[in-house]
């Protein structure tokens, strides 16, 4: 974990500058992409995944070292060819997740926060999961443990393979050439994040599209179809653990109040989307019928609570690059503490940007339990010995969450 927490510490601030130039690109072309609370949203939904990654909070069905222990029918060492093939190998049983994700209900729930954004832009390529709590990818590189690929090499590539999934999530990027036919663009992929019946469950690739050109999931971008970006069953919260957890709450409302034991054990793992008969006609959901008239979300703002709300999430940020910084000097225990009051804070402002009354109360738990921790122990996890003033630093800002989170509860209510 101390490696992930490594490389996210160099990985986050080059993925902000793309982000920032993709803005400004927008800004200039007078084609502007983001807007303040979904943006706040994606990148906060990003942190959140790196918190629980980082800590190791899976509970991992099978590992790769032991299938490559048990399985492997020859043992070579790493050349260039052993990295590309584990490199496709990765690549391979990242297209197989990701169709599961798309065509099974239960696996959906995993997969659902990436697709929540109703923009299309590098913040929402941050939406990723927090429910993700079952590690059963490792069954998914069964060819990779065969041919005895080390388990260095995977563990290095796994990360490398995720984070180039990121440039294609834009608008600014046209169509690529003949690179459309070897690797995943931005035109594929903007297919893929699309709402529309011509478009729904198309390019499952993620960094080579000759998956989906293989097994019939390709899609081209149409010109006379434009994307409209979202899930069929709007999200509307601004909140990424929420959005983590909608559909799984609405799998097991479905599974409890349906009369059918047999729906009660196959709603699971039905395709997406699949509800028992008795259910859906008495407790019908908001599904979108026509994609290019519907309702996107929206909630009340203003240039002072944008501020606040960047304020946030800039702290947050640098917080967790803290938190990375000095991973391996902290325990266990003050990594769970620690993580959990950051996952506790993005968990309060959006809901605060949702407008939801008990934002205020989980802010200033937050508030006072951070200054708790500063005022009993007289320091924040090791930051004054980097940093003499840092924990007066830190108070002060527990301190404005708290009487920020009253203040801008009471402009919104």
């Amino acid at each position: 974990m101390e490696t992930y927490a490594t490389a996210l510490l160099y990985a986050i601030p080059f993925f902000i500058l793309l982000l920032i130039m993709e803005m400004a690109y927008g800004h200039f072309l007078k084609d502007q992409k983001y807007t303040v609370l979904d943006t706040v949203s994606s990148i906060s939904s990003g942190l959140t995944n790196i918190i629980k990654d980082s800590l190791g909070i899976v509970l991992v069905l099978i590992s790769y070292p032991f299938l490559l222990e048990h399985l492997a029918i020859t043992s070579i060492e790493p050349t260039w060819l052993t990295w590309v093939i584990g490199f496709i190998a990765i690549d391979f049983a990242g297209y197989w997740n990701h169709r599961l994700s798309h065509k099974v209900n239960f696996f959906w729930n995993q997969h659902v926060i990436h697709h929540s954004s109703e923009k299309f832009n590098l913040a929402c390529a941050l939406r990723q999961s927090v429910s993700n709590v079952l590690g059963y990818f490792p069954f998914l590189l069964l060819p990779a443990a065969f041919l005895g690929v080390p388990n260095e090499v995977i563990a290095i590539l796994a990360p490398i393979q995720l984070f180039a999934q990121f440039w294609y999530h834009t608008q600014h990027i046209g169509k690529m050439g003949w690179l459309e036919y070897i690797i995943v663009t931005p035109s594929q992929h903007r297919v893929h994040h699309a709402i529309n019946p011509e478009y729904i469950d198309k390019n499952l690739g993620q960094v080579f599209c000759i998956w989906d050109r293989m097994f019939g999931t390709f899609q081209e971008e149409l010109p006379d179809v434009p994307p409209q970006y979202g899930i069929l069953k709007p999200a509307r919260t601004w909140n990424p653990i929420r959005i983590n957890f909608q559909h799984l709450w609405m799998l097991s409302l479905d599974a409890w109040r349906t009369k059918n034991l047999w729906d009660k054990i196959r709603i699971w793992f039905m395709p997406t989307g699949w509800r028992p008969s008795d259910v859906k006609d008495k407790y019908p959901t908001d599904v979108i019928t026509d994609v290019y008239n519907f309702e996107r979300y929206v909630t009340p703002t203003s240039k002072a609570f944008n501020a606040y709300l960047i304020f946030q999430l800039v702290i947050s940020l640098l917080l967790l690059l803290f938190m990375f910084a000095n991973f391996g000097n902290l325990e266990v225990n003050q990594l769970l503490w620690y993580g959990g009051l950051v996952f506790l804070g993005i968990y309060g402002y959006t809901s605060l940007m949702d407008g939801d009354t008990y934002a205020v109360w989980i802010e200033v738990f937050r508030g006072v339990l951070g200054c708790t921790i500063i005022l009993s122990t007289g320091d924040w996890f090791g930051l004054n010995s980097y940093f003499s003033a840092g924990k007066t630093l830190i108070l002060l800002y527990f301190l404005s969450t708290i009487i920020g989170s009253i203040y801008w509860h009471r402009q919104r209510v």
